[in-house]
């Protein structure tokens, strides 16, 4: 764990070294549960295919980690509702202002890590997460993989919606979306499509059939080993791809 000093405050972030001690960098975004066990262990599997990767508190406005970690028992649909009722304004919070903002900080802090080698980096983003790698990409010509797994709100109405950040994206593009998922309908996935051809970025943008909000997360009650295992191999062919 480390520090990362913000205009706002300092946000604590996991980071994750491969075998080698070095390598490309990579940008984790937690989902809207937090950092805890799970994301130390979704960001170790990515450094063991030889990337650093950075995953910052982004909650850390409302707390630190400790403060914003996951109260009760995940693994049961009332348990994560529970949760999420805690969890949720606090994505309320974190308006796109402060994302921008703070992405600049975390991919600074990123290329700096004395592990990270020069050249392009990746991000990846869970649940909300996934937007704010979008954003990310979106602002920094530099990002060269884009992956967002059971995103939300990926595209609104609103003229920061965050689909409208791919016209200034040079990343290739990756996207598993949750199944029956109301936060990213069908028609929502046709129209994040529609703007990756528009903005001409190579793209993958699936749902995956079956796979719940949310399922890459062992430790909550959306779970869906098929669906975290075909997300992981995609991640790790698209970092290969872009990154090397």
């Amino acid at each position: 764990m480390l520090t990362i000093p913000t205009a706002d405050g300092v946000a604590e972030a996991i980071v994750a070294t491969p075998p080698s001690g070095h390598g490309p960098g990579v940008l984790f975004f937690m989902d809207a549960f937090g950092l805890r066990p799970r994301i130390a262990e979704m960001a170790a599997e990515i450094a063991s295919w030889g990337y650093v990767v950075l995953a910052p508190n982004v909650f850390y406005r409302d707390g630190s980690v400790a403060d914003v970690a996951p109260r009760g028992d995940l693994s049961t649909p009332e348990g994560r509702e529970a949760f999420w009722q805690v969890a949720g304004p606090r994505i309320g919070h974190l308006n796109a202002d402060l994302a921008v903002a703070d992405n600049a900080t975390y991919l600074e802090t990123l290329r700096e890590l004395p592990e990270v080698t020069p050249g392009p980096v990746g991000v990846v983003g869970f649940c909300m997460g996934a937007r704010l790698a979008v954003r990310a990409a979106g602002r920094d010509p530099d990002v060269a993989a884009c992956a967002g797994f059971h995103a939300g709100g990926l595209v609104t109405e609103a003229q920061d919606s965050p689909h409208r950040e791919l016209a200034t994206a040079r990343a290739e593009f990756l996207f598993g979306h949750a199944d029956n998922d109301g936060s990213m309908t069908p028609e929502n996935a046709k129209a994040l499509g529609e703007a990756l051809d528009a903005a001409g970025l190579a793209a993958t943008n699936e749902i995956y059939e079956g796979a719940p909000h949310g399922y890459t997360m062992s430790d909550t009650a959306a779970w869906n080993e098929a669906a975290f295992l075909r997300a992981f191999a995609n991640l790790k062919d698209l970092l290969a791809r872009t990154l090397h």
